[in-house]
């Protein structure tokens, strides 16, 4: 087997590696080598990780609570959201790690992040894996997306919006809806196959849950609703002030809207055909954000600056991604780099998802969409 240090992909046309169908073999050969190397997680990586988010976000939102409302408590709500937003993101490794790697992870990550957030991991495992499936991508069936380039304008900023709102569907879904489904066997179906994923595509229904899994998910279903009454009733009866309750809300919205404003950032949103397309316009599709960017350290944490390595090289954990991300560099010279889908920063990704929708809208598309802007030496 050729080694990733010296194979760098056939040389191609923009066109040529931009075509739904072409498939880079050179590419995925160097993904493969990589995936070999890069593999196996660390689990001093992981839990140390957790835990130091877990004691930022629970300070931060101590302290949140703890301050007058006002200039002062800016940066304590800052460092919450961010915190608490980076402890969140960690349910997309969660998804990708196998079982027992990572002993007990999944478990501490619900006590600490899932049930409090109102988002138990059965919430992404088994919806995540169908956006990575080759014949699912970018289809009707993929539950994370919608091809924002060929939508109006508006769309975008629609999506963007309704994030506000996701904190109170959540607690909507798991304190009411939740208890009535036990006695409801229709609105348990709908339930399970409507509100219990976390997508963005509205046609998406996940399927019930498997004999395997529903054990596990009835029980993280039952504590989180438990939690979600509990604190409901609890601001009812005035033994959490009312204040201090909408401060922990906005805190909800604020990890809302930026993973919603990340999520709007991780994919060129090409794929308007609603056909399968290869693993190497997959990858053209969607998003790294590597450095010297440093902002999407925020923004994009746990290795979601890496989206796009992460759709090539799924197994590869989030903390070897940046390694992997150099080496592929590195392994690709010349015209190959015409389509590369590395942006310098947000600005980019978004300017050209705008442009390409006012493109789509008029009808001029083909004429005024543009490849992804690619980092130059300077890195700008």
């Amino acid at each position: 087997m050729r080694s990733a240090d010296h194979i760098a992909p056939a040389k191609l046309t923009s066109s040529d590696t931009t075509a739904p169908e072409f498939e880079d073999r050179d590419l995925l050969i160097v993904a493969a080598a990589l995936a070999r190397e890069f593999g196996k997680p660390s689990a001093t990586i992981y839990w140390t990780d957790l835990l130091c988010t877990a004691i930022l976000a629970y300070g931060a939102v101590t302290a949140l609570l703890l301050l007058p409302i006002g200039l002062a408590s800016v940066p304590a709500y800052c460092v919450a959201v961010l915190a608490f937003y980076r402890g969140l993101s960690f349910i997309h490794e969660l998804t990708h790690l196998r079982p027992n790697t990572v002993r007990g992870f999944s478990a501490a990550w619900n006590v600490l992040f899932g049930i409090s957030l109102l988002v138990p991991s059965f919430m992404y495992e088994g919806v995540h894996t169908v956006h990575h499936a080759r014949t699912t991508y970018g289809t009707r069936n993929d539950p994370e997306y919608l091809p924002f380039s060929a939508m109006p304008r508006r769309a975008s900023l629609r999506f963007l919006a309704v994030s506000a709102l996701i904190p109170l569907g959540l607690l909507l879904r798991f304190a009411v809806l939740a208890p009535i489904s036990i006695v409801i066997p229709r609105l348990r179906r709908i339930v399970i196959t409507r509100y219990s994923a976390l997508a963005i595509n509205p046609s998406f229904r996940r399927r019930e849950a498997l004999p395997t899994s529903s054990r596990s998910w009835l029980l993280l279903e039952v504590c989180t609703a438990w939690w979600s009454i509990f604190v409901v009733a609890l601001t009812a009866l005035g033994a959490i002030a009312m204040p201090d309750f909408l401060t922990c809300v906005a805190v909800g919205v604020g990890v809302a809207v930026i993973n919603q404003i990340r999520t709007l950032a991780s994919h060129a949103w090409g794929n308007a055909a609603d056909q399968p397309i290869s693993l190497t316009a997959q990858y053209l599709d969607s998003v790294n954000v590597p450095p010297p960017a440093a902002l999407p350290a925020l923004w994009a944490p746990v290795g979601l600056r890496y989206h796009a390595l992460h759709h090539l090289l799924p197994s590869v954990p989030y903390h070897s991604l940046g390694r992997a991300h150099a080496k592929l560099s590195s392994s690709r010279v010349g015209s190959a780099r015409c389509s590369t889908p590395d942006y310098p920063g947000m600005p980019a990704v978004l300017e050209k998802i705008l442009k390409t929708s006012r493109a789509s809208q008029s009808g001029d598309a083909q004429a005024t969409a543009s490849a992804p802007t690619r980092l130059n030496a300077d890195g700008q």
